[in-house]
């Protein structure tokens, strides 16, 4: 079993960064492909990024935000830069199998319980 837990949401001005983080229980974190996921309110929750042997990102982030992993830590960061409105959100932390879509929700078998981030214009 894998237990995961996000930290490190808040409030930001537009503009503004955060960094994530979510720390993994278990001896094989690095078996994992590791993911972020975001929701808003009265929408579907969304994949951000994942890393596996690459990072991934979706469109609208790319070139703000950056995943990273410490398999020494069992960690997995979520640097957030040039913060907009639109990426107010719980954003949750996802482990699951490396070889699987990283897009998908379907591959992530582990969930954590989500942080949530409020940025203000």
């Amino acid at each position: 079993q894998v237990q995961l837990v996000e930290s490190g949401g808040g409030l930001v001005q537009a503009g503004g960064s955060l960094r994530l983080s979510c720390a993994a229980s278990g001896r094989t974190f690095s078996s994992y492909a590791m993911g972020w996921f975001r929701q808003a309110p009265g929408k579907e929750r969304e994949f951000v990024a994942a890393i596996s042997n690459s990072a991934y990102y979706r469109d609208s982030v790319k070139g703000r935000f950056t995943i990273s992993r410490d398999n020494a830590k069992n960690t997995v960061y979520l640097q957030m830069n040039s913060l907009k409105p639109e990426d107010t959100a719980v954003y949750y932390c996802a482990a699951g199998r490396v070889y699987a879509t990283v897009y998908a929700r379907a591959t992530y078998d582990y969930w954590g319980q989500g942080t949530q981030v409020t940025v203000s214009s």
